[in-house]
C-alpha cells in the first residue's frame, strides 16, 4: 500500500494503521491489570525520520511508539522498538531492490543481520527509555556534508572541525551556489547546471558517475521511480535553493529538460530575458503583440500519396505531373481477392480497385518516439503520422528537436474524423489501455508537444474542410500575441 503523500486513499491509510494501531490498543486495554514485566511493540524508523511513499507505515509506527509513552505515563511498562532496515528476507523487504538498499544508506542506516538484530534486542530489554532507534547507523554517512541524511540522524554526530568553521564562514554571508551559477555567462551557467542535474541524477541512481548519465536519456528509462525522482528534487532543491515541484521530473523528463528548467530560473535571477536551453541554443522569449511582425514559415514536412516524404518529393511530383492514385497497399492485412465487386451497392466491397494510400504508413518507429509496440498498435495513424511530421518539419528548419524542449514552442493541429477506432474493436486485450488516447483527436497535439517536451499552447483543431486553415490561423495569433516563440 506504498503511495506518495498526495495519491494516498482512505483505503492505503487503513490497511496500513489497523494491523498495528488496533492490535496494540487490544493488548494495551487487555493487559492493564496484569502483572506484566515487558510490553514491546515492534515499531520502525520510519516513524521516527519518514520514508518517501510510506506515510501512512510511518504514522501507524508513531501510534507505537506514542502508546509507548502513553503506558509510561500511567506506570505501565512498555518498549516500543523503532527498527531500522533488516538485511534477512523477508515479506516486507523481499520486494525491495539494490536501489532501495542505496536509498537507505545515503540516509545512513545499514541493514541489520539477524545477530546483530538480537544483540540490539537485548540491550533495549535493559533499557528503561519508552522508545528507542533499533537501527545500526553509519556515522561516516551521518557526517557528510551532502545533506542526504535525515536531520534527525545528523543531530547524533558531531560534525568535523573544518566542517562548521565552514559553515560559520558560510553563514556571514557568502553567496549562495544559484547567486553564484547566476552570475555566469549563459553558457557557462547552463554547462555548470547541467553538470549538477547529472552528479545527482548518478548519486540517486547509484551510477557510476555523471559520465554515466545521458542528457537525453528520460528519467524513466534510467530506472528512477516515484520515489527516486522526489529524493533527486530534495537534492537538488537543498543545493541550489531553487524551488522546483514536486512533479519536476515528470514536467522535464529528461537531465537535459531539468537542466534548462533550472538555467531558466537562474537567468531570471538574473534580470535576463534570454533562456540558454543548451549551450550554443539560445531562444529567445518573447512578450507583447506585436501586428507587423510578419510570420515566417521556417520548416515543412509531408506525406502523400506516390511515394511523396518530403516538400521536395511534392515539388517533383507536381513538375513532373505524376499520378500518385495506384493499387490498394499489400501490408493492410486486407483480403485484396475479396475486397473488390464492380457492382457499387454490393455491402462490404469496394468498386474501385485503386487510391491514394500511404503504402508505408505502417512503419512507424515506436522505440524512437518512447512509445512501446502496444501503444502504437492502438494509435489512430493520425497520430503516427503527425510525431513523424513534427519531428522532421523542426529538422526541415534546421533545428535539432531536442534543443526544443522546456522551450515555449505551440502546436496546433487540423485534424478530422477517424475510423481507425472502429476496427479495434475486436483488439487484443494488450492495447485495450491505449484506445482512447490514441484514437482520441484531442490528444494528438498533446502528444507532440509531449515527445518534444513542449511547453506552449496544444491545440487540436476540427472545422471538418477548414480545420488546417484555421490551426495556421490560431498559430499565427499565438505568435504576434506572444504567447509562444515558435
Amino acid at each position: 500500500n506504498d503511495a506518495t503523500l498526495h495519491n494516498l486513499t482512505p483505503h492505503h491509510i487503513t490497511q496500513v494503521l489497523h494491523p498495528k494501531t488496533d492490535a496494540a490498543h487490544h493488548l494495551h486495554e487487555l493487559t492493564q491489570n496484569h502483572p506484566l514485566t515487558h510490553f514491546i511493540l515492534f515499531s520502525s524508523i520510519a516513524g521516527l525520520i519518514g520514508n518517501p511513499g510510506q506515510a501512512n507505515y510511518a504514522a501507524a509506527n508513531t501510534y507505537l511508539d506514542a502508546l509507548a509513552h502513553h503506558r509510561h505515563h500511567h506506570n505501565l511498562p512498555a518498549t516500543s522498538l523503532a527498527w531500522g532496515l533488516w538485511d534477512t528476507s523477508s515479506a516486507m523487504t523481499s520486494g525491495l531492490s539494490e536501489l532501495d538498499i542505496k536509498r537507505w544508506a545515503r540516509k545512513g542506516v545499514r541493514p541489520i543481520s539477524a545477530e546483530r538484530g538480537m544483540e540490539i534486542f537485548d540491550a533495549a530489554l535493559a533499557s528503561s527509555e519508552p522508545l528507542l532507534a533499533a537501527a545500526d547507523l553509519d556515522l561516516a554517512t551521518l557526517r557528510s556534508p551532502d545533506g542526504s541524511a535525515p536531520a534527525l540522524l545528523r543531530t547524533l554526530v558531531r560534525a568535523p572541525r573544518r566542517r562548521a568553521a565552514a559553515a560559520a564562514v558560510s553563514a556571514k554571508g557568502d553567496s549562495s551556489w544559484a547567486e553564484r551559477t547566476a552570475a555566469l555567462p549563459p553558457a557557462d551557467r547552463r554547462r555548470t547546471v547541467g553538470e549538477l542535474v547529472r552528479s545527482t541524477v548518478a548519486a540517486v541512481l547509484g551510477l557510476a558517475g555523471p559520465d554515466a548519465v545521458n542528457d537525453d536519456a528520460a528519467f524513466k528509462t534510467l530506472g528512477m521511480d516515484s520515489l527516486t525522482g522526489l529524493e533527486l528534487r530534495r537534492r537538488v532543491v537543498a543545493v541550489t535553493g531553487v524551488t522546483l515541484p514536486a512533479t519536476a521530473v515528470f514536467d522535464h523528463p529528461t537531465p537535459d529538460a531539468l537542466a534548462g528548467f533550472l538555467a531558466g530560473e537562474l537567468s531570471k535571477l538574473a534580470g535576463e530575458t534570454e533562456v540558454v536551453v543548451r549551450p550554443g541554443q539560445p531562444i529567445v522569449a518573447r512578450s507583447g503583440s506585436d501586428p507587423e511582425d510578419p510570420i515566417v514559415i521556417v520548416g515543412m514536412a509531408c506525406r502523400y500519396p506516390g511515394g511523396t516524404r518530403s516538400p521536395d518529393d511534392l515539388w517533383q511530383l507536381v513538375a513532373d505531373g505524376v499520378d500518385a492514385i495506384g493499387p490498394f497497399p499489400t501490408n493492410r492485412g486486407w483480403a485484396l481477392d475479396r475486397l473488390f465487386d464492380d457492382d457499387p451497392n454490393q455491402a462490404g466491397h469496394s468498386y474501385a480497385r485503386h487510391g491514394g494510400f500511404l503504402h508505408d504508413a505502417d512503419r512507424f518507429d515506436a522505440e524512437f518516439f518512447g512509445i512501446s509496440p502496444r501503444e502504437a498498435a492502438a494509435m489512430d495513424p493520425q497520430q503516427r503520422l503527425l510525431l513523424e511530421a513534427s519531428w522532421e518539419a523542426v529538422e526541415n528548419a534546421g533545428i535539432a528537436p531536442a534543443t526544443l524542449r522546456g522551450s515555449r514552442t505551440g502546436v496546433f493541429n487540423g485534424a478530422m474524423y477517424s475510423e481507425y477506432a472502429s476496427h479495434l474493436r475486436n483488439a487484443p486485450e494488450a492495447v485495450e489501455a491505449y484506445r482512447t488516447t490514441g484514437n482520441t483527436l484531442s490528444v494528438a497535439s498533446g502528444r507532440v508537444s509531449y515527445a518534444l517536451g513542449l511547453q506552449g499552447p496544444a491545440i487540436t483543431v476540427d472545422t471538418a474542410c477548414s480545420s488546417s486553415l484555421v490551426a495556421l490561423h490560431l498559430a499565427a495569433q499565438a505568435l504576434r500575441q506572444g504567447e509562444c516563440t515558435l
